[in-house]
């Protein structure tokens, strides 16, 4: 009998969610996602400290240069065992600025294509604010493709497909996680989980309207929430819960389709920039999530600064 893994992967494209280089040559997905946080743990182990290294070297002292390179480093490394893309996050400083996530984002795929991979491998990571979906629109335009992150609402979806980009990444672990504490309840039961909810609305919406951005349901906490969303364009997993599917027997029920979409009754939403504000700040939970999320992915990129830098001074001192 097939794993749940393996009878995954005949209903979603499955992407390893994970900066662990060896964890992804293991699992040999399709694609691969990383993140700052996820980039901060690999950067301390010292299987990839040679990855920091190149990274450091290259920069020549300037650590905005060293950081662009240890993500570029580390997804040319995860790209050699994946036949998909690899995606790259754009800091999360520059969420609500226009201008600077344009330069930030081109600048990285400069340095991919400066090290020999195309841009058709490689997805930009932007928050799915307005200025970072604004961004996504005008990128995508140049041939840069991108997967919108930090997604918590419908809102987001919405503007997001309105936009063209690539590839979304609604997270259903936070939600779960800001639902369970307002509830004050251990576990919700996959059936009430409003992250499961939420992604499976999307991927309904865009269907039935036919969109082409594609939906990838990302952050999960178990199991349950992943196979509820078997049928998803994607899914992005982590290597645990890789592990837990590989081991556990399938066959598994495919719970979204695009036939099942396209029979929903279901009205459009018109979207510009005040509904779009409007209906996030209506949303208590993607308000709070959206913001500590950008806040999260900011300070783990400064303890990588900090991490860069204290390296690249003991080279130069050991030198």
């Amino acid at each position: 009998m097939p794993s749940q893994l393996e009878s995954l992967r005949q209903q979603s494209l499955v992407v390893a969610d994970t900066g662990d280089i060896e964890a992804v040559a293991r699992w040999k997905p399709q694609d691969a996602t990383t993140n700052p946080s996820l980039l901060l743990t690999s950067a301390q182990d010292p299987r990839f400290r040679h990855v920091v290294d190149a990274a450091i070297k290259e920069a020549r002292g300037d650590t905005t240069a060293a950081m662009d390179g240890l993500f570029v480093h580390f997804g040319r490394e995860i790209l050699k065992h994946v036949a998909g893309r690899v995606s790259t996050e754009v800091d999360a400083r520059l969420s609500f600025d226009l201008e600077g996530s344009l330069a930030r984002a081109r600048r990285l795929i400069a340095l991919y294509e400066r090290h020999g991979v195309g841009r058709e491998k490689v997805l930009i990571k932007l928050a799915a604010t307005w200025e970072g979906i604004r961004a996504a629109q005008m990128l995508e335009r140049e041939g840069i493709h991108c997967n919108m992150t930090l997604l918590f609402s419908f809102a987001q979806a919405v503007a997001c497909a309105e936009a063209g980009v690539t590839l979304i990444s609604p997270f259903v672990g936070r939600i779960y996680d800001w639902y369970r504490a307002q509830r004050k309840v251990d576990d919700i039961a996959v059936d009430d989980d409003p992250g499961v909810a939420s992604v499976a609305r999307i991927y309904n919406y865009y269907k039935k309207f036919g969109y082409q951005t594609q939906v990838m349901g990302a952050s999960f906490r178990k199991t349950e929430q992943i196979l509820a969303l078997a049928g998803c364009d994607l899914l992005t997993i982590a290597p645990d819960l890789l592990d837990k599917l590989s081991k556990a027997p399938g066959p598994i029920e495919r719970k979204l389709s695009v036939e099942k979409a396209k029979a929903e009754r279901i009205d459009k939403v018109a979207m510009d920039e005040k509904t779009f504000r409007w209906m996030q700040n209506d949303d208590a939970m993607a308000t709070d999530k959206l913001a500590e999320g950008i806040r999260r992915f900011d300070a783990d990129a400064r303890k990588l600064e900090r991490l860069i830098i204290s390296l690249g001074a003991a080279t130069q001192a050991a030198a």
